[in-house]
């Protein structure tokens, strides 16, 4: 009898999710740079970093697309992380670059 830690299945499986893992953190770490690129252009233009509008367009974008199977409450839990700490990220960004 295998162990998970020798069965060549789990270990196929595990491995296939951290390459998943990096890709996702690949992306978010993008996202993050993009917010901070619009924080940037939006401050200079004079406009509100933050639109509620356009998070919640976001959220209803992504939940049309959203084939599963993750739910739509799934999606907007996530979501609602990940915009969340994208947006305190850039901003930690700019205090980093003011110092």
């Amino acid at each position: 009898m295998t162990s998970p830690t020798t069965d060549p299945v789990v270990k196929s499986y595990r491995e296939q999710i951290s390459d998943n893992d990096l890709k996702i953190l690949e992306a978010l770490n993008k996202r993050i740079k993009l917010v901070k690129s619009l924080k940037d252009y939006k401050e200079s233009a004079g406009l509100s970093f933050y639109d509620a509008a356009q998070e919640d367009w976001v959220i209803t974008f992504l939940s049309r697309a959203n084939r599963g199977p993750l739910t739509d409450e799934g999606l907007r839990t996530i979501y609602a992380c990940i915009l969340e700490v994208a947006k305190r990220e850039a901003v930690l960004m700019t205090s980093a670059e003011s110092k």
